[in-house]
């Protein structure tokens, strides 16, 4: 095969071609600004979809984080439990109110939250006489973590889960959607996820109390008066009626893209599973992942690291990344403290480890057979 001209990238998005009906409606009715009929319907058909009784839509994921830690009363000097393997922003907003992150490791089962390392870092937090104000769990990659043991903990200590669904939009847990765990759910629109805006986010809860306070946080906690009176200080994190269009669009064929990201993994390990020293990333028995991104491990027995794959990948023009660098282990969180599943860290060995490979949903059959015989010819 010829080295491709064109960049096989990690994940784009992929249009339908009913984007253009919608977004030409919004055009036409002059509903170009924030807020609009498209937001209103973003909102009450992802609720739907979701299984929450509310839904707010927001300019990005990182909002609707932020407000959601606001709403569970986060606030200076107070302690938010985080996953440690998953990207800044799952965390970020804790330091945006001044409170003090403290990292979980990763299982095995999932590389995700570990429910063993949650119970180490209650007790020691029970210990010291100060509860974390919430726990965030994220959803690697487009799995769940093992949220019916880790919503029983953290019931057992009375502290609410923000369930940060950023990268898991259309993933399942026994049966039900990702999003509707917890008391607060997030999804993630940005141009990299599975369905896109373009940019934008989502907050859901059964809780409309919720949603209602977040929504007036949202526009600039403006009050109720004939003039522009405030009496707190808000945020501009609402979503364009125009990207609420695009959402609405990419909405309809979310089932259509989470089945061709699940066959894009299966494919890459059919392929790939005989190469000595790869494994994948394993979906736990209890979900329905959406292989968002396909992840592998690269052994040492190999003789490669993941930085010679990726190197490699680089010259035959394809765009890999290594999996999250954990948190704890950036130079922006130094101090803050850490629990491990066990004598190891399971998230620093997944880094040490980690590839993620093109995963997009319109990514081409030649275009993956050209990324398959790459990863072949860089570790035979």
């Amino acid at each position: 095969m010829k080295r491709p001209d064109k960049r096989i990238l990690l994940s784009y998005p992929h249009m339908s071609g009913d984007e253009i009906e919608y977004v030409r409606d919004a055009f036409a009715s002059n509903w170009i600004a924030p807020l609009g009929p498209h937001v209103d319907a973003f909102e009450k058909e992802t609720a739907e979809f979701a299984g929450v009784r509310s839904a707010l839509a927001l300019s990005s994921g990182s909002a609707a984080i932020h407000l959601a830690l606001i709403l569970l009363g986060v606030g200076a000097g107070d302690t938010v439990f985080c996953s440690a393997l998953t990207f800044i922003a799952s965390a970020a907003p804790a330091v945006y109110q001044n409170a003090v992150p403290v990292f979980i490791d990763s299982d095995e089962d999932t590389w995700n939250m570990s429910p063993r390392a949650l119970r180490r870092a209650f007790k020691a937090a029970e210990a010291k006489g100060v509860m974390p104000k919430c726990v965030i769990v994220a959803e690697l990659y487009g799995q769940p973590p093992k949220l019916d043991e880790i919503t029983e903990i953290c019931e057992e200590y009375g502290v609410p889960v923000l369930e940060d669904a950023a990268e898991a939009v259309g993933a399942e847990y026994r049966g039900k959607k990702c999003g509707s765990f917890g008391s607060i759910g997030v999804y993630s629109y940005n141009g990299n996820k599975i369905i896109t805006s373009s940019g934008g986010g989502m907050l859901l809860s059964d809780n409309e109390e919720y949603t209602a306070r977040a929504r007036f946080l949202a526009t600039q906690a403006r009050d109720a008066a004939p003039w522009y009176e405030h009496t707190e200080i808000g945020y501009n994190y609402r979503m364009s009626n125009i990207l609420a269009a695009l959402g609405r669009a990419q909405m309809l064929h979310l089932e259509e893209r989470v089945a061709r990201r699940r066959a894009v993994f299966e494919r890459y390990r059919e392929e790939l599973s005989c190469v000595p020293g790869l494994s994948f990333m394993p979906e736990y028995e209890k979900c329905r992942a959406t292989r968002w991104l396909t992840a592998v491990l690269i052994s040492p027995q190999t003789g490669k690291s993941f930085m010679d794959v990726l190197r490699y990948m680089d010259r035959q023009n394809v765009e890999c990344r290594p999996v999250w660098k954990p948190l704890h282990r950036q130079p922006v969180f130094k101090g803050c403290g850490y629990f491990a599943d066990g004598e190891k860290s399971v998230s620093d060995s997944l880094f040490e480890r980690g590839l993620c490979l093109p995963s997009a949903s319109a990514m081409t059959d030649e275009e993956q057979e050209w990324v398959i015989r790459s990863i072949k010819e860089c570790l035979s």
